[in-house]
C-alpha cells in the first residue's frame, strides 16, 4: 500500500507549511539578497536561541551534522567511553562508528523509554567521557538527576532533541538541559527548514566558536600568535580571501577538519517563520494525543507515556503499550490498525541490535527493557498536526474497534471489525 492508500497515514511532514513560506521564498528570490550566510540565518539562530534559552545557536544543514559536530566536540580518544541509549533514529550514535571510543548501552525506563539516571550509573566509569541521549517521542528525559551524575565528573553530556523541539522540563527548554543540544528540521520533525536543517545550541562560548569553524570550512585547530607575519606582507588588504589567523598566527593543533554544513538562507527564512507557529502546532499535537489517550484509557492493560506535572509533552510520536496480562497481542493489534488503513511504524529498531553495532561486540541482553518493549509491547499510532478533526475522530474510532476486537470486549466486536475493515 502507498500512503495515498491509508484512511490515517503515518506523518510524512511533520508540521504545516502554508502561503507565509511560500511569499517569503518568493520574496528571498527577487530580493536578489545572497542565498548563503545572510540575514535570515542570522535571524533564525538569534530568534532559536532565545526560544530555546542559550546564548548560541548555530544553524547546520541537518540533524545529523549536528550530532556529528557534537561528537567531534568530545575529541574522543580510543578508551574513552560513552553511554548511548538504545532506543532512538540511528543518527544520534551513528557517528561513533568512526571513532575507537568503548560505546556502552543503557537500557531505558519501561514507560518514558528515556535513559534515565538509575540506567546510565551502574555504567559510568572513569573513562566516561559523554552521554548521548534522546528526549524518546517529545518527552523529556529526568535531566537534573543525570546532569547531578555527569557533571561533577567532568562527563559531557549531548541531548539529541529531534522530537523534542516545543517540549518542556521544569520550566526549560530541551537544547538548554545539557551542555550540547541537537535538533532536526527534517520534513517529518515539529517544524520543518525545507526538508532538511538543524541546529546546535550551547551556552559555552568556547564551544560554540569551534562549532562555527567546524561548519564554515576551517579547522577546529588551536592557534597562537606567530612571532612574525607570514609572507612578504605584515597584513592583509580587504581583497585578500583568506582565513583571519592567515598572516597573523600558527597553528599549534588541529582537532579535525571542517566542512562546509551551512544552511541556505530559503531554508533559514522557512525556519523563522515555522518557529512562530511552533506553539500552535505543538497545541495540536498535544490535542491529538489527548483525544487519543480518552480512548486508550478505558482498556485495562494498555499504558501510555507518563507525563509528570513538571514536563510538556511535544508529542512528536504518539506511543503507547500493551502489558503483559492484558489479553491482548501487540502484533495482533497492529495488523487490525493496519487492516482498517491505519498506516503503523513502530519506532525505534533497538540500536544496539544493528548489525554494525554487533559486530562491534553488542547483542541482545543488553538492554533488556528496550528490546521486549520493542519486540513485544510498543504501539506508535499517527500525530501531527496536519490530521483534520475528523481524521482524529476516525483514529480514534478505529482504534477502539480494533482495541474491542482484540480484548473481545463485546460480542459484536469482530463483527464491527469486519464492518470497518471492508
Amino acid at each position: 500500500m502507498t500512503d495515498r492508500d491509508y484512511r490515517i497515514a503515518y506523518p510524512q511532514l511533520g508540521s504545516v507549511l502554508g502561503e507565509e513560506e511560500i511569499d517569503a521564498l518568493a520574496a528571498l528570490i527577487r530580493s536578489g539578497q545572497r542565498l548563503s550566510q545572510g540575514r535570515h540565518r542570522a535571524a533564525f539562530e538569534r530568534a532559536f536561541g532565545e526560544y530555546v534559552g542559550v546564548p548560541h545557536a548555530l544553524s547546520v544543514t541537518s540533524g545529523t551534522v549536528a550530532l556529528e559536530i557534537a561528537i567531534r566536540l568530545l575529541e574522543l580518544r580510543r578508551g574513552d567511553e560513552v553511554i548511548v541509549t538504545p532506543q532512538t533514529y540511528k543518527a544520534t550514535i551513528q557517528p561513533l562508528l568512526n571513532y575507537g571510543a568503548t560505546v556502552r548501552f543503557c537500557d531505558v525506563d519501561p514507560l518514558t523509554l528515556n535513559a534515565t539516571a538509575e540506567t546510565i550509573e551502574p555504567l559510568i566509569t572513569s573513562r566516561t567521557k559523554a552521554i548521548l541521549l534522546v528526549h524518546y517521542g517529545g518527552l523529556p528525559c529526568d535531566m537534573d538527576p543525570i546532569m547531578e551524575l555527569a557533571r561533577p565528573r567532568g562527563i559531557t553530556t549531548v541531548e539529541d532533541c529531534a522530537h523534542a523541539l516545543g517540549a518542556r522540563y521544569r520550566g526549560r527548554r530541551p537544547g538548554a538541559l545539557a551542555d550540547i543540544g541537537c535538533f532536526s528540521f527534517h520534513t517529518s520533525k515539529n517544524i520543518t527548514t525545507l526538508g532538511e536543517g538543524g541546529m546546535i545550541t550551547l551556552a559555552d562560548p568556547a564551544l560554540a566558536e569551534r562549532v562555527e569553524r567546524l561548519r564554515n570550512n576551517d579547522s577546529d585547530a588551536e592557534f597562537r600568535v606567530a612571532d612574525r607575519p607570514i609572507g612578504s606582507r605584515t597584513s592583509a588588504q580587504p581583497w585578500m580571501m583568506h582565513p583571519g589567523e592567515s598572516f597573523t598566527h600558527e597553528c599549534a593543533r588541529v582537532r579535525y577538519g571542517g566542512t562546509n554544513a551551512t544552511l541556505a538562507e530559503p531554508n533559514a527564512a522557512v525556519g523563522l517563520l515555522q518557529l512562530a507557529k511552533l506553539p500552535g502546532m505543538v497545541a495540536r499535537r498535544r490535542a491529538i494525543a489527548h483525544r487519543i489517550g480518552s480512548v486508550l484509557d478505558r482498556f485495562p492493560g494498555i499504558t501510555g507515556q507518563p507525563e509528570p506535572l513538571e514536563v510538556e509533552h511535544a508529542f512528536h510520536l504518539m506511543t503507547f503499550f500493551v502489558e503483559p496480562g492484558s489479553g491482548i497481542d501487540r502484533d495482533r493489534l497492529v495488523a487490525r490498525l493496519e487492516a482498517l488503513g491505519v498506516q503503523m511504524q513502530v519506532r525505534y529498531f533497538p540500536l544496539h541490535l544493528l548489525a554494525e553495532w554487533r559486530a562491534r561486540g553488542h547483542g541482545p541482553g543488553e538492554c533488556p527493557v528496550a528490546e521486549r518493549r520493542w519486540f513485544e509491547h510498543q504501539v506508535n499510532l499517527p500525530c501531527h498536526p496536519g490530521l483534520t478533526d475528523e481524521q482524529v475522530d476516525l483514529l480514534a474510532e478505529l482504534l477502539e474497534t480494533a482495541l474491542l476486537a482484540e480484548t473481545g470486549a463485546q460480542e459484536l466486536a469482530e463483527a464491527t471489525f469486519s464492518e470497518a475493515a471492508g
